[in-house]
């Protein structure tokens, strides 16, 4: 099977407005009126499936991964789970960021919806709803916690005082001085870490207060106002404090020593 077959195939199904290119040998980029929620064309490609002559493959050539990169990472298993479920549910596979799904070529005109739905949502993710995909906060923040702060021996779901309910989502412990490591994702989350902070301010524990935040500017303007009077170190994010945590915390524990 060649170009001519695969043209042949989808002028059958296809109606004004698509348009066929061959931008490298062997390999056809489909022009058609299937766009990203920003207007931006999704991309696909179409070759001879490598291992039927009787199937068509239709592909990115990692576009639509490359696309998301640029605004979120696939860098916990809370994302790579939602990524790996939108591919199953669309029967598209993923061979090394190349997405793809080898159709029959009397199917081609169905595959290519099947596939471009798929990369839509899959290029969206960002967007999602955020209680989904903001559930990866907290997985994003275990773990780099667990990876990259082994040095500092962390401890999760520690409970500084025994009769006190609330515990601390990390402690980590550097120079003899405990960090008191709290994910902030709301305004309860935030009102909750700030009256544990001051119970254990009362009851005279030495330790240092790290807070990082999902998003601090989605907080009100109280539970911010809390925060700072009662927070060691506040992150904005936790890209802010995958960046500085391990050299604040040797700042730190070497002040306060």
């Amino acid at each position: 099977m060649n170009n001519d077959a695969i043209k042949a195939a989808l002028r059958e199904s296809l109606n004004s407005g698509f348009g066929l290119y061959e931008r490298r040998p062997g390999a056809l980029q489909l022009i058609a009126p299937i766009s990203h929620e920003d207007g931006d064309m999704v991309d696909i490609y179409l070759q001879q499936s490598p291992g039927s002559p009787e199937q068509v493959r239709i592909c990115d050539f990692g576009m639509a991964l490359m696309r998301l990169s640029y605004g979120f990472e696939i860098n916990s298993p809370t994302r790579r789970g939602i990524l790996e479920s939108i591919l199953i549910n669309s029967g598209v596979q993923n061979d090394n960021g190349n997405l793809y799904l080898d159709a029959p070529i009397d199917s081609l005109y169905e595959g290519i919806l099947q596939f471009a739905g798929c990369v839509q949502k899959v290029s969206s993710m960002s967007y999602w709803s955020r209680e989904v995909v903001r559930s990866a906060f907290y997985d994003d923040l275990a773990e780099y916690v667990r990876s990259d702060l082994t040095v500092f021996s962390p401890e999760q779901d520690v409970a500084p005082l025994p009769d006190y309910p609330i515990s601390v989502d990390w402690q980590l412990t550097h120079n003899d001085r405990n960090f008191y490591v709290f994910g902030v994702r709301g305004n309860d989350k935030a009102k909750n870490v700030t009256i544990a902070l001051l119970e254990f301010q009362k009851a005279n524990l030495p330790f240092i207060s790290l807070v990082i935040h999902e998003d601090i500017e989605e907080l009100g303007s109280k539970e911010t106002l809390m925060l700072m009077r009662n927070a060691d170190r506040q992150y904005p994010a936790i890209g802010d404090f995958r960046e500085r945590a391990s050299d604040d915390i040797a700042r730190l524990a070497g002040a306060v020593a």
